[in-house]
C-alpha cells in the first residue's frame, strides 16, 4: 500500500473513530513510525487532519466553503430535499428564503399563488421573475459577489420591519452546538432572518452534519424542523428530539 492509499484509508478510519494513534497506523498498515509521521506530516499539510498528542484528528473547524456557482456536490440530495421544502408552502403564505443552493432549488419548485417572498439571494429573485403570482422582495445592502447574496447594516435593518410565517433557512455546516456560517455577517443576518419568522425550516443534505464553521447563528431550540436526505443518526437524533426539532427525510 502507497502513501496515498494509506492516506485515503486513514481518513475512512477517522470518519468512524474520531482519532487515530500513530502506534494503531503503524499495526493497522504495517509501517514504520518513521513512515507514519510522515503520512500524517503530509495529512496535515494538505489540511486533512489536526495532529494531536500521540497521533492525529479530523479537523472539526471548516474554514473554506466553495463560491457559490462551484457548489455543485450532492445536487441530487440538495433537489430532493427542495422538493419537500416546496411541498410545505401553502397559497398567501408570506416567506423568507435564505441564501444557498438548496434554497434556490426550492425557489424554482415553488408552484403556489400568491406568495410574498423575502430574500436577499440575487438568484433566489431571478428565479422569482419567471413567477409573476408571486410578490419578491429583495433586501439591499452590499453585495457579496462569492456567495451571491446582499447582507449587512442596510440589509438588516430593511429585516427589522417585517414578519412572515416560515424561513427557509440554509447552512454550511452544523454540529451539535447548533446551526454555523462561515462568517460574522452571514450568521447575523440568518440570525435576524429567525427573529422575523414564525416557523424556522432548516435545509441541510447529509454533508453539512458534523462541521462547525467560524460563527453559530443559534442553537437548535430556535429550529423547529430540519428537512434533510439522510435520516440523523446519533447524537443528532437525540439532541433533536431533546430540542423538540421535527425531521423530515426527503426519500428517492
Amino acid at each position: 500500500m502507497n502513501q496515498e492509499e494509506r492516506i485515503k484509508s486513514i481518513l475512512d478510519y477517522l470518519k468512524s473513530n474520531i482519532k487515530i494513534s500513530m502506534e494503531e497506523i503503524c499495526s493497522l498498515y504495517e509501517v514504520s513510525y518513521d513512515t507514519a509521521r510522515r503520512d500524517m506530516v503530509k495529512m496535515e499539510q494538505d489540511g486533512l487532519i489536526v495532529r494531536i498528542r500521540g497521533g492525529a484528528m479530523l479537523p472539526s473547524l471548516t474554514k473554506h466553503i466553495s463560491s457559490y456557482k462551484d457548489r455543485s456536490e450532492n445536487t441530487e440530495n440538495k433537489r430532493r430535499i427542495a422538493h419537500v421544502a416546496a411541498s410545505l408552502i401553502q397559497d398567501g403564505d408570506y416567506l423568507l428564503m435564505d441564501a444557498g443552493t438548496t434554497t434556490q432549488y426550492t425557489s424554482e419548485l415553488l408552484t403556489t399563488q400568491n406568495n410574498v417572498i423575502v430574500t436577499n439571494s440575487i438568484d433566489i429573485a431571478a428565479v422569482l421573475c419567471d413567477k409573476p403570482e408571486t410578490i419578491t422582495h429583495l433586501l439591499g445592502g452590499e453585495l457579496n459577489t462569492w456567495h451571491r447574496y446582499a447582507f449587512g447594516p442596510r440589509a438588516i435593518e430593511m429585516l427589522s420591519d417585517i414578519k412572515v410565517d416560515k424561513l427557509f433557512l440554509g447552512t454550511c455546516g452544523l454540529s451539535l452546538e447548533g446551526v454555523f456560517a462561515p462568517t460574522v455577517e452571514e450568521a447575523y443576518m440568518k440570525r435576524e432572518m429567525i427573529k422575523r419568522a414564525n416557523q424556522i425550516i432548516l435545509l441541510a443534505d447529509s454533508s453539512k452534519f458534523e462541521k462547525s464553521l467560524f460563527h453559530r447563528v443559534c442553537q437548535f431550540d430556535q429550529i423547529d424542523l430540519i428537512v434533510t436526505d439522510t435520516a440523523p443518526e446519533q447524537p443528532f437524533d437525540k439532541i433533536f428530539k431533546d430540542f423538540g426539532v421535527k425531521v423530515m427525510v426527503a426519500s428517492d
